[in-house]
């Protein structure tokens, strides 16, 4: 299942937020639109590609990025958006301050 994210962003930021989001790993796909919703550039993101293979895009990005004030990029994604757990184990304590301590041993009981 795949889903899409858009986010706005300036010009300045553009290629860093592009590296960024090929570094997560489940982008398929990433267009880059201006502020008018008009395609700019639009390119595959295919799992094992080389850094070698993204630099004539990264170059796009660059040029795109000089040019463009403020562009939308929008990310077509692999896995569903993270849900909360529906199991019906017992949640973790509410209390953010309360640290939690997760082990695989089993507790020994106190008496």
């Amino acid at each position: 299942m795949s889903f899409k994210e858009t986010f706005s962003i300036n010009g300045e930021n553009l290629l860093k937020k592009i590296k960024d989001l090929i570094a997560e790993g489940n982008v398929r796909k990433i267009s880059i639109a201006d502020k008018n919703n008009k395609e700019i550039i639009s390119f595959p993101v295919t799992i094992g590609v080389v850094g070698i293979v993204l630099a004539p895009i990264f170059a796009a990005v660059g040029a795109l990025a000089a040019i463009l004030t403020e562009c939308k990029i929008v990310v077509e994604r692999t896995d569903s958006p993270k849900e909360e757990p529906t199991s019906s184990a017992p949640s973790e304590p509410s209390n953010p301050t309360e640290p939690t301590h997760h082990t695989d041993e089993p507790e020994s009981p106190q008496y």
